[in-house]
């Protein structure tokens, strides 16, 4: 019987050292397989969505493919593994940057992903598969794009920038009101887009009818004509 019984008592132990075992092997920490060590070194790393301003990753949109680079915007291009080639650089007056070995290179008005495109096929000459990657670090140019500007008879012609909730009206103000040779029935907004909306500026001082009194965007111009008499 003691026989026995010392049998089942090492069975049982047996049985719980072995489930401890097999426990800490699966909660053991496995290696990350993304990390750079377990990465092939000829593997190009995916490009990660940029958080701060609007950029470009190896021809790829980061958070607006949209935007249109202008003067003065700051770039950080990158050529992947190619260190002596990577530069941060202002847009230059001319609309260009200049980049080792590629050159200069017509930036002004394009996107991030096309000027990555451009850089990629002048590189493409000289190293092979070059991967680039276009970060705009500054919108520069942007302040002045979405800046809101009245012109004509007014007693302070303004740039303004762009706030959202503006109105013909409040742009008005700020340029100190109309002057004596106003034609108030002839102001016009000019949308950035070409487009032009007749105001009836008369109508929204002197009556108090709010129905031409648009809001305006980023790009807008209002124009107050001087009367001809």
């Amino acid at each position: 019987m003691t026989i026995t019984s010392a049998s089942t008592y090492s069975l049982i132990r047996a049985a719980v050292i072995g489930s401890l075992l097999l426990l800490g092997a699966a909660c053991a920490p496995l290696d990350n397989p993304t990390s750079s060590a377990n990465t092939p070194a000829n593997t190009v790393p995916a490009a990660s969505t940029a958080t701060t301003d609007t950029s470009g990753v190896g021809g790829i949109a980061d958070n607006s493919s949209s935007y249109r680079i202008g003067v003065g915007d700051e770039l950080s291009v990158n050529v992947w593994r190619n260190d002596d080639l990577s530069v941060n650089v202002p847009v230059r007056p001319d609309g260009k940057i200049s980049v080792p070995l590629a050159g200069d290179v017509d930036v002004g008005d394009r996107t991030p992903q096309e000027v990555s495109e451009a850089i990629t096929e002048k590189l493409a000459k000289y190293i092979r598969d070059p991967f680039v990657t276009v970060i705009v670090t500054d919108m520069i140019s942007e302040g002045f794009r979405n800046r809101v500007r009245v012109t004509g008879a007014v007693q302070k012609p303004v740039s303004l920038p762009y706030r959202q909730g503006m109105t013909v009206l409040d742009v008005v103000l700020e340029a100190g009101g109309v002057n004596e040779f106003a034609s108030l029935s002839r102001t016009t907004l000019f949308r950035s887009d070409g487009s032009r909306l007749p105001v009836r500026l008369d109508h929204i001082l002197r009556r108090g009818k709010m129905d031409t009194n648009y809001p305006v965007f980023g790009g807008d111009t209002i124009t107050v004509p001087q009367s001809a008499f």
